[in-house]
């Protein structure tokens, strides 16, 4: 669900109203409006990328009132104040605190708001320094404070840029889009490791623990600290980060320089073998088009060899992807019945079901599950526990799952994505920000990734004895 779909949405803008001078002002506020938001088109991607202003702002405060979710019922105050907060926020990190930085009042209608916004935001920035890259960072962080207002998993507001640099290695506690879980314990420590990137090249391994970033603990009174994964998630580019780790395998503590470099991980794939007892293991790494159907496929291959008694799943990771495969992979299991509903603000539903077109295949299913399986893997964990379809082993799911985002185009070229719609489970149950319990916790530890154990595996071959 986190993909940037396009579909076409009919974009419509209030018309001010009103008589005499009023009527004229409104006439020349609706001229001056920027142009509604629309889907991307085409395959060749948005445009380039130009200065985000304060009609950038305008264009997305309004598009989020046409196409969001709650937008029919949305308080202008709700996006507004904390846009303001957040820019007061970062011209003081840049010692550049502004005496006419001062929100004025705001009255909850959306157009009044928004010229009272737009006055005091037009004139704090003229009096900044005229270097471009201060009045965009203003500029982007009063959007992303808009945006995060929403406080919505798959709300976001994106500038596309030239791929990035990473460390090459996944981390526990992190939950999609890169925020710290507030549920992690220490210690945090690497799940996954990318072949020949930097942190594979400085030696680091599944399991190591991570303590501190440039001598800068992670954890903080045991809350991890989302300041310090900024610094491995979206890391500078060319500056070494040292970073120590404990490795639980020797005890010993290790020391690694990274450099964070531009990585391209590899194409999501399904993994299969079978296990002990002729029970198949399929590794789902994504909902990614044609997921699906590369299960069946790996079933299949394995029903070739032997006679499967049952079926693992390993949905650990599995950050999401599309609804429609989903929904087919579910049709392996059930057939005829609601697997989840999409709902409007006004709670108007529409169910959604599994692809009845897949022939059943009639194994016992262990789905296994960690904090990292969100959005269409919150989904089809959901149903699979709603609807009795298996059994889940592992953590709790992340519980990112608000709703499918829509992508938008802003003028400056950036993308703004919104899910028009929110989901609930199969039983009516919100399952965003709560996630799916499993039916038997089997966490794995860095101690168990160090040793190259699998605690998630072993308790599924003993319920598919």
């Amino acid at each position: 669900m986190r993909n940037r779909k396009s579909f076409v949405v009919a974009v419509a803008l209030a018309a001010l109203i009103g008589s005499g001078a009023a009527g004229a002002s409104a006439d020349r506020a609706a001229v001056d409006r920027p142009p509604a938001c629309t889907p991307p088109s085409g395959p060749s991607g948005p445009p380039a990328l130009k200065p985000t202003t304060v009609t950038t702002i305008e264009q997305a405060y309004r598009c989020v009132f046409a196409n969001y979710y709650s937008g029919p019922i949305l308080d202008s105050r709700t996006l507004l104040v904390p846009a303001f907060a957040v820019l007061t926020q970062e011209l003081q990190r840049r010692g550049l605190d502004r005496p006419n930085a001062t929100l004025p009042a705001l009255t909850g209608r959306k157009d009044a708001d928004w010229a009272a916004f737009r006055a005091v935001y037009q004139k704090v920035v003229d009096t900044l320094p005229a270097a471009p890259e201060v009045r965009q960072a203003v500029a982007e962080a009063t959007m992303r404070g808009m945006v995060r207002s929403l406080d919505d998993n798959h709300a976001n507001w994106d500038r596309p840029t030239p791929r990035g640099v990473s460390l090459g290695a996944r981390l526990s506690g992190i939950r999609p889009p890169g925020v710290a879980d507030p549920a992690a314990t220490p210690p945090a420590f690497v799940t996954d490791v990318l072949p020949d990137g930097p942190a594979a090249k400085a030696g680091i391994r599944p399991g190591d623990e991570l303590v501190a970033v440039d001598e800068v603990p992670l954890f903080v009174n045991g809350v991890l600290s989302q300041g310090v994964l900024d610094g491995i998630i979206t890391p500078p580019a060319g500056k070494a980060i040292r970073l120590t780790l404990r490795r639980p395998s020797t005890g010993g503590t290790v020391t690694a320089s990274v450099t964070p470099a531009p990585v391209s991980g590899p194409e999501p794939k399904v993994e299969s073998r079978l296990l002990s007892g002729s029970v198949a293991y399929v590794r789902l790494p994504a909902f990614f088009p044609g997921a699906a159907d590369k299960v069946l496929q790996a079933i299949a291959s394995l029903r070739e060899k032997t006679t499967l008694r049952g079926m693992v799943l390993d949905l650990r990771g599995n950050g999401g992807g599309s609804p429609q495969e989903v929904a087919r992979l579910l049709g392996a299991w059930s057939h005829g019945k609601a697997t989840s509903y999409w709902c409007d603000v006004r709670d108007r539903c529409t169910a959604n079901r599994s692809d009845d077109t897949v022939p059943l295949l009639g194994l016992p299913l262990v789905a296994l599950t960690d904090r990292n399986c969100a959005s269409a893997c919150d989904s089809f964990t959901s149903t699979v526990k709603d609807l009795h379809l298996g059994t889940l082993v592992g953590t709790r799911t992340a519980g990112a799952v608000s709703g499918p985002g829509a992508g938008y185009l802003l003028d400056d070229g950036s993308i703004l994505i919104l899910p028009k719609i929110h989901e609930i489970g199969a039983n009516r149950e919100v399952v965003n920000t709560i996630g799916v319990a499993p039916d038997h916790q089997a966490p794995t530890t860095s101690a168990d990734l160090s040793a190259g154990r699998d605690p998630g595996v072993a308790k599924a071959l003993t319920l598919l004895k």
